[in-house]
């Protein structure tokens, strides 16, 4: 962990992906002390969600070793999450999308959520913890001066489809540029004929990120019913090159990026 001239930065390998943690605030002991507590989260929801290891509570709920009843209070928040999200999407997000029990859709916003939480208590108002791409956000970047995220370009490798600015916000997308055709419609089983990509702008990751992947999922769709949920906005590029948005999404002066230097969001 660095200590930077203002803030604190550090970055961390853990559910399959890369966190990053940036923190504009004064650098406080006890600031110090809930990122080493936040590291230990992620590694700890990994140990117990995680599908792909064998002895997590999820893949031994998942062969019928246990019950839910067996299981501690923190899996059985994320599977009502889950059941709530369901309904909520009218089935288009599914901790079940092939049959087989998998809340990773939205275990990791949860779990950044978490993370962001235990620095906002500490005194770290001023925040963003990263994982993946999909971004909590606390308070401003600089005194005065609103959070800018670089959304990349789905289709154009190394630019910006658009820029999201704001305060106290939740960024999530989803789309197949960075893992490939990986979400089902849980309708078919079958992976989904989405956008190019999808981002949903919200207050707090869990949902957010959530209905971005149900959003990707439902394809079509999902530009009318972002439109009407409330609390929320979205923005996507077709994979025609095309582009939509809610009227409102809170990009850089309400039109796309015309271009920049990341391959995926960018705090700065």
């Amino acid at each position: 962990m660095s200590e930077q001239r203002r803030g604190l930065r550090h970055v961390e390998q853990a559910m399959g992906t890369v966190f990053s943690f940036d923190i504009r605030d004064t650098p406080t002991a006890a600031i110090a002390s809930a990122l080493r507590t936040a590291v230990a989260w992620l590694h700890h929801v990994d140990e117990v969600f995680s599908p792909y290891r064998p002895g997590s509570a999820v893949s031994r709920l998942a062969r019928g070793e246990i019950s839910r009843a067996d299981c501690s209070p923190e899996v059985r928040e994320v599977l009502d999450l889950c059941a709530r999200v369901r309904r909520a999407t009218d089935g288009w997000f599914s901790h079940t999308p092939d049959g087989t029990l998998d809340p990773s859709g939205l275990v990791k916003g949860w779990a950044v959520e978490r993370a962001w939480r235990i620095l906002d208590t500490a005194g770290a108002g001023n925040a963003c913890v990263n994982g993946g791409g999909d971004l909590q956000l606390g308070g401003e970047s600089a005194p005065g001066v609103p959070w800018r995220i670089g959304i990349a370009h789905p289709l154009r490798p190394g630019t910006l489809c658009t820029v999201v600015t704001g305060r106290d916000l939740a960024i999530a997308t989803s789309g197949t540029a960075e893992r490939g055709a990986h979400i089902l419609d849980p309708h078919t089983g079958a992976p989904a004929d989405g956008p190019a990509s999808v981002t949903v702008v919200g207050r707090r990751l869990t949902l957010t990120d959530a209905y971005a992947t149900a959003a990707f999922a439902m394809g079509g769709r999902a530009a009318e019913w972002l439109e009407h949920l409330d609390g929320y906005e979205g923005f996507a590029v077709l994979r025609d090159g095309r582009s939509w948005r809610t009227t409102g999404f809170p990009d850089a002066e309400r039109r796309p990026s015309p271009g920049g230097r990341t391959a995926g969001p960018l705090a700065r």
